[in-house]
């Protein structure tokens, strides 16, 4: 049985937990993230820490950074959020 639809914020937490999880696989740093998504490092920790809302070219340009397609961080975001949602912490 699937969740209700989950808060934007527990969504946008879970998809920086999943950027941040993806960003350590590959062994890459916050800067080094930022500077191939075109972005500022201290964006990259906002978005790591689901305090920043990201467009739809944030999205993209982080997927292809992190060596994913943008429907497989969404899908991962949501697998993290059902287990956070199982597990009490939402």
């Amino acid at each position: 049985m699937r969740r209700s639809v989950a808060r934007p914020d527990e969504f946008l937490i879970a998809l920086g937990e999943v950027i941040h999880e993806r960003r350590i696989h590959l062994g890459r740093s916050q800067q080094e993230l930022a500077d191939l998504a075109g972005v500022h490092r201290t964006y990259i920790s906002d978005i790591e820490r689901g305090a920043r809302n990201l467009t739809v070219t944030t999205v993209s340009r982080l997927a292809e950074a992190l060596d994913v397609t943008p429907s497989r961080l969404f899908r991962l975001a949501d697998d993290k959020l059902d287990v956070l949602v199982a597990a009490g912490n939402h």
